[in-house]
């Protein structure tokens, strides 16, 4: 009943780039005992996908042997935890590219787990999944689909920041990234940090018919700068275990802001670092009248 994250791997890509489905043994009967997550370009994304979508109460057996099954068909999957005939979870839509890649098992770096008899067996014939998994997530209306994310920077350039300037801009390059199906834009898609580069902003620009001021709720993992037309008028850290040693840093609509926005196009800037456990942004507007998000 050690902390640990033990589990199996597939569609490796390569060191980076996986599927992966791991064990909370410290967490037997509660609701996040497991969990399914995408790993792009190194980086975990639990902090971004929670809840019963990606995990499942399980009561584990401890010092003997308990079986665990995978079943991979296209984007979705089953997992089977000591009863092989129903599902403990079913997966819905996994996140990654669908095409072939090798297989593993994986082991936390806080304690031994033991793996006996692994075996893969392909199949030629999509396999008939016996678990009904839940309908997409349906995101409020109002929130932010598309994305425009830089390459990489070092976050503590922005320390006493507080204005961008052409030559801070200059020197970025852009790429569009879709958000995932529950609003949260993974931004380890496009990138994982560099060697002293660990931040990258998520930028918006909304267009305003008339002078006004909208609300803005939005979450992020881990820490945030929010720049409004160049001026920084927030910061906020979600690290996890920064508040107590139960605070997970899990993305949510936690956070507001009320925009000043001038006719014509507004630049909504968000400089996002990653630390541990998922990087990501997620924005919605409650109200979208007189405004549009240009792409």
């Amino acid at each position: 009943a050690k902390r640990t994250f033990s589990g199996a791997m597939w569609r490796i890509q390569d060191e980076d780039n996986f599927e992966e489905f791991y064990l909370r043994p410290h967490q037997s009967g509660n609701p996040d005992a497991n969990q399914y997550q995408p790993v792009f370009n190194g980086i975990a994304a639990w902090q971004l996908l929670y809840g019963e979508r990606y995990s499942a109460p399980v009561k584990y057996d401890f010092d003997q042997w308990m079986p665990v099954k995978i079943v991979v068909s296209g984007e979705n999957a089953e997992v089977y935890i000591k009863d092989m005939a129903t599902p403990a979870l079913s997966i819905g839509k996994l996140l990654r590219e669908i095409k072939p890649g090798g297989v593993g098992v994986n082991v936390g770096n806080f304690a031994y787990s033991y793996f006996a008899n692994f075996r893969v067996t392909p199949m030629n014939d999509p396999p008939q999944l016996k678990g009904k998994a839940l309908p997409p997530e349906t995101v409020p209306a109002g929130t932010v689909m598309t994305w425009m994310v830089s390459n990489t920077i070092d976050g503590k350039t922005l320390d006493s920041k507080y204005q961008l300037t052409p030559a801070d801009k200059n020197t970025l390059n852009f790429k569009q990234l879709a958000a995932e199906d529950n609003g949260t834009a993974n931004l380890s898609r496009i990138q994982g940090p560099g060697k002293d580069k660990n931040t990258a902003f998520a930028k918006l620009t909304i267009r305003s018919d008339i002078e006004q001021i909208k609300k803005v709720k939005f979450g992020f993992s881990d820490s945030v700068r929010v720049y409004f037309n160049d001026r920084l008028i927030y910061g906020g850290s979600d690290i996890y275990e920064s508040r107590d040693y139960r605070f997970l840093g899990t993305i949510g609509l936690f956070d507001e802001l009320y925009l000043p926005l001038k006719k014509g196009d507004n630049e909504l800037w968000f400089a996002v670092t990653e630390n541990f456990g998922g990087w990501g942004i997620k924005a919605m507007f409650e109200d979208m009248s007189g405004i549009r998000i240009k792409e």
